[in-house]
């Protein structure tokens, strides 16, 4: 385990659907609990943690700020959220259909959203993982983690 704590940097806790902050707390526990997350340093060498990472969206960009476990910056890696955009609207588009689906009582439309929510997070980790190829090494589940924290902090970001 190498990420020791996530911060998302932002300013509008508690401005979302209390879905998306389960979501949330749910994805940043199970970081906490286990992950596979390796940063390169310069020379192309992966550094060891514990690492403190905090994320936050600036500018259309996805901003993994890593820090040593005393909270010292380390290196930060920047990723467009263009390539991210598909598929955190097609999140929100499942959240807001669980959360209805939820409030009508619809247990079979419930389980098939789910299902879709596990493919769209699958198809997130894998794009997540593309794209931090030389910069990151991380693991699927680590992945798959950091991609809903990604559709948070998005959906943070478009409430303000």
């Amino acid at each position: 385990m190498t990420i020791q704590r996530v911060i998302l940097d932002d300013d509008s806790r508690g401005a979302l659907p209390p879905f998306i902050e389960a979501d949330r707390e749910q994805a940043v526990a199970d970081l906490a609990a286990a992950n596979h997350f390796r940063v390169f340093g310069r020379d192309g060498v992966k550094t060891k943690g514990p690492y403190v990472l905090h994320l936050t969206i600036t500018d259309g960009r996805l901003i993994f700020d890593i820090r040593d476990q005393d909270d010292a910056p380390m290196i930060a890696i920047g990723l467009a959220l263009g390539p991210f955009r598909r598929l955190v609207k097609d999140y929100q588009m499942l959240v807001d259909s669980h959360i209805k689906a939820v409030e009508e009582g619809r247990e079979g439309r419930i389980q098939a959203i789910d299902m879709g929510r596990r493919g769209l997070h699958n198809e997130g980790a894998v794009l997540m993982t593309e794209r931090l190829a030389g910069k990151i090494d991380i693991d699927f589940d680590t992945a798959r983690r950091l991609f809903t924290l990604v559709c948070v902090l998005a959906q943070r970001v478009s409430a303000r």
